[in-house]
């Protein structure tokens, strides 16, 4: 019987993971979106500091609309020697902005 729990906990658990949007979409305690589904004003400045990042470098983004620039935000984290601080900082500095801007979308880390 504790057998059958545990089973239907799982199934139950990879079942909410594959039909819930956006998911899989969770990279740690943040929430991610990958570079191709950015807009382009914000893909063109990642693609720009790209050069400069290192595997600890992060960037967060938040976005209302796909061609206003002022509803939209990218904050990186670039100089840093932890990944995880990295992620911290650039939330932090994205969170911060997106109330200045009254941004209503959240923060999400840009995944390649």
């Amino acid at each position: 019987m504790q057998y059958m729990k545990i089973k239907s906990g799982f199934v139950m658990a990879g079942l909410w993971w594959a039909l819930v949007p956006g998911a899989n979409a969770v990279i740690g305690p943040y929430p991610t979106i990958r570079v191709k589904e950015l807009p382009d004003p914000l893909r063109s400045v990642w693609v720009e500091l790209k050069p400069e990042m290192t595997p600890m470098s992060h960037c967060a983004v938040a976005f209302d609309s796909h061609t206003d620039g002022e509803k939209m935000l990218i904050r990186c984290s670039i100089h840093i020697k932890m990944s995880a601080e990295g992620e911290r900082r650039a939330m932090r500095y994205c969170e911060e902005k997106r109330a200045e801007k009254n941004i209503k979308a959240p923060c999400r880390l840009v995944q390649e």
